[in-house]
């Protein structure tokens, strides 16, 4: 089992900085994907949309709509991860969901855990 805690959200006007982070702890050493998923106003939790990711010796991932303003990091520890948001937009208004994918050493996925969800609002 893994526990992810998130933190981090918070009100913002537009063109604003928050800074996410998520903690993970339990079964942490076959984590090999970390990522943030954010689920907006009046979407089902089927429509989350991927922000961004990280694999282990990975690149990082990002949606079209974050490139060049979100940025996505691994903590020193490898338990945390971290989402920079710059110039921040309405539409970024979402709940941000931490999540980590476990896979075998071979590559082979095992199941993925989700945190408790953090509000990001930005108005105009």
């Amino acid at each position: 089992q893994v526990q992810l805690v998130e933190s981090g959200g918070g009100l913002v006007q537009a063109g604003g900085s928050l800074r996410l982070s998520c903690v993970a702890s339990g079964s942490i050493f076959n984590i090999k994907t970390m990522g943030w998923y954010r689920q907006a106003p009046g979407k089902q939790r089927e429509e989350r949309e991927l922000v961004a990711s990280i694999s282990t010796g990975g690149s990082p991932n990002y949606a079209d709509s974050v490139k060049g303003r979100f940025t996505i990091s691994i903590g020193n520890a490898k338990s945390t991860v971290y989402l920079q948001m710059n110039s921040l937009k309405p539409e970024d208004t979402a709940v941000y969901y931490c999540n980590a994918d476990r896979a075998t050493v071979f590559g082979r996925r095992l199941d993925a855990y989700w945190g408790q969800g953090t509000q990001v609002s930005v108005s105009s």
